[in-house]
């Protein structure tokens, strides 16, 4: 059923109307974006957390880290960054997945999992699709997949050169 209004030359005009149909679309592109900006907003801050976990972690640990052998703590130090950032990961495609269950999107919680970790880490081998009304909760995964993946990496990259730098600071500093 379409809606017109008559214009001031008595033509047919639809401006000002909206057909029901897309007075519902637009108010579920809404609910998807407000959905979708307050998980990536969750994910970044887990995110956030594991990074200040890991890093209060290297703080705490810095007394030994400065003595030396450096290179086997420096190697220690990066495995286990590359572990909390393996967890904050996964933490975030467990937090998509879980919305996409609790949506009732997929017929079972592998299903979920499966996309959410698909879709996170931007393969999208196109198996698995979110239902059409849906379908932008994926691109909003990939994108907050993206945003994380690529900050741990230079969170990392980051942490691992301050680590060196530092040690370097303190061989300088136990020469004569």
């Amino acid at each position: 059923m379409a809606l017109t209004r008559r214009g001031s030359l008595g033509k047919a005009s639809t401006a000002g109307l909206v057909s029901p149909d897309a007075a519902a679309k637009e108010a579920a592109l809404i609910v998807q974006l407000a959905l979708g900006s307050a998980i990536l907003v969750a994910s970044v801050l887990i995110t956030g957390l594991g990074f200040w976990a890991m890093e209060e972690g290297f703080e705490r640990l810095r007394p030994w880290l400065l003595r030396r052998p450096h290179r086997p703590k420096l190697i220690v130090m990066l495995c286990l960054a590359a572990l909390a950032t393996f967890g904050t990961v996964t933490a975030s495609v467990w937090l998509w997945a879980g919305v996409f269950h609790a949506l009732d999107l997929f017929p079972t919680l592998e299903a979920c999992v499966y996309f959410a970790l698909v879709t996170f880490t931007t393969l999208g081998f196109g198996d698995l699709l979110l239902p059409e009304e849906w379908r932008l909760l994926g691109g909003m995964a990939a994108a907050n997949g993206l945003l994380n993946i690529g900050l741990l990496a230079a969170l990392i990259l980051g942490a691992g050169q301050h680590l060196r730098s530092l040690q370097r600071d303190s061989l300088r500093d136990d020469r004569p």
